[in-house]
């Protein structure tokens, strides 16, 4: 059994305007939950598309029942993974992510398409699906609701870091171009590669191994 949610949002803002937010939207008032991000790939592919892969450190408060099945000394943190794939021709970014620790506790999978608003070109629209899953016997049900509801708790602090980080680039500088803002990602990700690849690796080799374990 899988808790899916799907929702549409829109920014009043033009698609290349939320393009350059998206990338500078940590930290905001409302993503104190975020703690560190880092780019582990970056590339732009023979038809321009970039495509990107980040690594992300949120904190994982669980509730009060939850916390009664894990030692103390669990991890607080949740590490994400963030694909993204942005089409400048089309005006389309996807975006896919997904926890890789506390896996057996909960999974939320999400899929994000920014594209342009069909009845207003300077608005962006955002359309997000979601899956939340959980393998815990006996009480994935009530584990699923709780991921589920705090799901909608954070798309509401997302769009509301959106608006924040878009009204302060409009209001203290041109929104930069497609162009700039790529190539200024691409120079952070030379910096933070290296260390990021190391750390996602090691992560993934720990949550595969789990999983190995488990099967």
């Amino acid at each position: 059994m899988v808790k899916y949610f799907l929702g549409q949002s829109v920014l009043r803002s033009s698609w290349d305007q939320v393009f350059a937010a998206f990338w500078q939207r940590y930290p905001n008032p409302y993503s104190k939950h975020v703690l560190t991000e880092d780019i582990v790939h970056r590339e732009v592919t023979p038809d321009q598309k970039l495509l990107s892969r980040r690594l992300l450190t949120k904190t994982n408060r669980m509730p009060r029942w939850a916390e009664r099945l894990f030692p103390a000394n669990v991890a607080h943190s949740v590490y994400i993974l963030e694909d993204s794939i942005v089409d400048p021709q089309n005006q389309t970014m996807t975006t896919f992510t997904w926890n890789i620790n506390h896996a057996r506790l909960m999974v939320v999978e999400e899929r994000c398409v920014y594209c342009v608003n069909s009845d207003n070109s300077g608005w962006t629209e955002i359309r997000r699906e979601a899956w939340v899953s959980s393998s815990l016997f006996g009480v994935s049900r009530a584990v699923q609701e709780f991921g589920l509801a705090r799901f909608k708790s954070n798309v509401t602090k997302t769009m509301k870091g959106f608006e924040y980080i878009l009204a302060k680039l409009q209001g203290e500088a041109p929104s930069k171009t497609l162009v700039e803002t790529a190539k200024e990602a691409k120079e952070k990700a030379k910096e933070t590669a290296l260390a990021a690849t190391e750390k996602a690796k090691d992560l993934a080799n720990k949550a595969a191994t789990k999983q190995q374990q488990r099967q």
